[in-house]
This record gives C-alpha cells, sequence and structure tokens, in this order.
C-alpha cells in the first residue's frame, strides 16, 4: 500500500547541506497499523510528510495505493490536479492538531470538504457521520478551545477521515496527550483500521506507541531505516535492536561464573505453558529466575524471561532443547559481554 524506495532530502541553506533521509527503503502492506520509531532527528516527520508530497524528496520514489507519487509531482502538465486528487486519498493527522479556532468542531471537519466542492447538506451529513464515528457527535457545534486535547485530536482524525482515504498518516498524534488519553486515540486508531480498512502509518518516538497498536514497524537513525519488520518477528529475533527496546531486560542479573543464562522469548498459547516447573521436575535441577516481564505488544500476549541453570552451557543442551521443543525462543547470553552468544 505504501512503498519507499531509496528516498533521500537534502535540505540546502547557504551553503550547506543537511542530510535528512539517506535512502530509505520502506514497505507497509495493506490494512496493517505500521509503526516509525526514533528519536528527534531521527527523520521520521520528514519521511511522512515526502509520503504525502508535503515535501518533496530529494531523489528516491514514494508509492500509494498503486500511484507513484514522485512521478506525479515531477510532471509539469496536470502535475497539481493530478497530485491533488492522489493525495485526497490520503488523510493526515498532526501533532498540535491544527484546528481552525474560529469554526466550530462541525465545520473543522467540514473544511476539507468544502475545498473539493460538496454542497453543504452533504458537508453536514458527512461531518456528522465522521463526529458520531469518532465519539464526538455531541460536540459539533463546540469550538476547538471548548475541548480537551485528546477530543482536538479526534476531531482532527475526523476531518483526516473527510476524503474517504484508504491511508491514514498520523505525525506524533499523541505526543502532546497524557497517557490515558494517549491510550484512548490509539483505541480509536485500530478500531478505524479495523471497521474502514485502514492502512494506518505512524510516527512517534514513543515505544508504548508501537506496542500498543502496531502490526510491524521500522527503526530509524540518522536518516536511516536500520531495522524494519512485524513485531512478532522482531521479537522472535534475539539480535533485534526493536525487541530490545520494545521489551528491555538489560536491568536484571547476569547470573553467576560458570553457569548458563538463558533468555527466553514467549508468544501467544506458549505463554501459559507452565515451562519452567516442567523444566525442573523433568531434570531436576534447580533454576534461578534472574528477571521477566509480560506485556500486550500488537494485541498479543508476549513474554521475556532471564533465567539461571546450574553449570556450563554444554551441560544444559538437553534442558536447552526441552525448552525449544515447547514452541519457546531460547538464547544462551554470553555472560562476558551481556550478549545473546
Amino acid at each position: 500500500m505504501i512503498t519507499t524506495k531509496d528516498l533521500t532530502k537534502v535540505y540546502r541553506s547557504r551553503g550547506r547541506e543537511v542530510t535528512a533521509l539517506a535512502g530509505v527503503d520502506l514497505h507497509v502492506r495493506e490494512g496493517e497499523v505500521y509503526g516509525v520509531v526514533g528519536t528527534s532527528g531521527a527523520g521520521k516527520s520528514t519521511l511522512i510528510r515526502c509520503v504525502n508530497m508535503l515535501e518533496r524528496p530529494s531523489s528516491g520514489s514514494v508509492t500509494v495505493d498503486g500511484l507513484e507519487l514522485t512521478a506525479l509531482a515531477g510532471r509539469e502538465h496536470r502535475a497539481g490536479r493530478d497530485l491533488r486528487a492522489a493525495r485526497r486519498r490520503i488523510g493526515m493527522v498532526f501533532q498540535h492538531f491544527n484546528l481552525l479556532s474560529s469554526r466550530t468542531v462541525q465545520e473543522n471537519v467540514e473544511l476539507p470538504l468544502e475545498i473539493i466542492g460538496l454542497d453543504r447538506t452533504q458537508r453536514r451529513r458527512k461531518a456528522a457521520e465522521l463526529l458520531d464515528l469518532v465519539g464526538l457527535a455531541d460536540k459539533a457545534r463546540s469550538y476547538p478551545g471548548q475541548l480537551s486535547g485528546g477530543q482536538k485530536q479526534r476531531v482532527g482524525i475526523a476531518r483526516a477521515l473527510a476524503g474517504d482515504p484508504k491511508v491514514l498518516l498520523s505525525d506524533e498524534a499523541t505526543s502532546a496527550l497524557d497517557p490515558e488519553t494517549t491510550r484512548s486515540v490509539l483505541g480509536l486508531l485500530r478500531d478505524l483500521n479495523r471497521q474502514l480498512g485502514l492502512t494506518v502509518l505512524l510516527i512517534t518516538h514513543e515505544m508504548d506507541v508501537i506496542k500498543t497498536v502496531c502490526d510491524s514497524a521500522a527503526l530509524m537513525r540518522g536518516g536511516k531505516v536500520v531495522e524494519a519488520g512485524e513485531l512478532t518477528d522482531l521479537l522472535a529475533r534475539p539480535d533485534s535492536l526493536l525487541a530490545r527496546e520494545l521489551f528491555p531486560l538489560g536491568d536484571f542479573g547476569a547470573g553467576h561464573p560458570g553457569h548458563t543464562v538463558l533468555e527466553i522469548t514467549f508468544q501467544g498459547d506458549s505463554s501459559a505453558q507452565p515451562f519452567v516447573s516442567q523444566l525442573a521436575r523433568t531434570y531436576q535441577i534447580d533454576i534461578n529466575i534472574l528477571g521477566a516481564a509480560v506485556e500486550t505488544i500488537g494485541g498479543r500476549l508476549v513474554g521475556r524471561m532471564r533465567v539461571e541453570l546450574p553449570g556450563a552451557h554444554q551441560d544444559n543442551v538437553v534442558p536447552i532443547g526441552f525448552l525449544r521443543e515447547q514452541g519457546l525462543q531460547v538464547d544462551v547470553l554470553d555472560q562476558r559481554n551481556g550478549a545473546v552468544a
């Protein structure tokens, strides 16, 4: 649904060049919620603004729903009209709401419908449907100044849906909200994704946002995507940077010299298995639990545990094999540097 290939954006000012995007390849599948995460300056917001051509890339391509937007933007004739038509299939939700204070909630939602030439009756009907969809039917006559931050963002989402887009872009839409309101807005985005079949691409610096709502994610650093994939696949990879940041176990103990330390990852059905007690009974070994955590990531229960077994690695080959036979991912920790051996 959304594909970027070798996307580059270079800003030039007073003889200096700053590379915001350096060859970004991204693929967002139809109907999924895809998160791009990274620290400030990683290039996230530039990426999303290039996806809808608010920023023109220096090179590379952007394709949304089968249309290559970079090609449309490059045409001399009909470029403006073609690009505007393509953009109507892309909704955009902004960090700071971007609502007009002099317009009511309903009038804010009607604005894009007014721009494309719908008559007043059609605009009112559509706006009422959208406000009902985001849970703000009773706020239609209110003004933005009378709303909470979460309500303002819901208005922004309703406005973004006015053109019946297939793709919804969210640029740090929850960063100005408190945790409870953030969960509510993320829940709304997930509901819209399921009800309307929307493909959602969201930009965030918060790992909790990725955990809560995303199916897939990409980690950006220095204008590049350094890792990307489905969350379930990333969590199953011992070398995944994203998995380590989503589910850190760094504060847990590293075990004793001469013993074997394992990191065990379990997802879905395997999370209900009493594998620690089964292992202890089957092989009559003492297991030291150094740390454990269970979270819901992308709607799926995921856990990670660090345990210590007596004896060296070669003495525990059979118990490790037993755990893997239970459908668990088991990685042996190198006690010298805390990395997976």
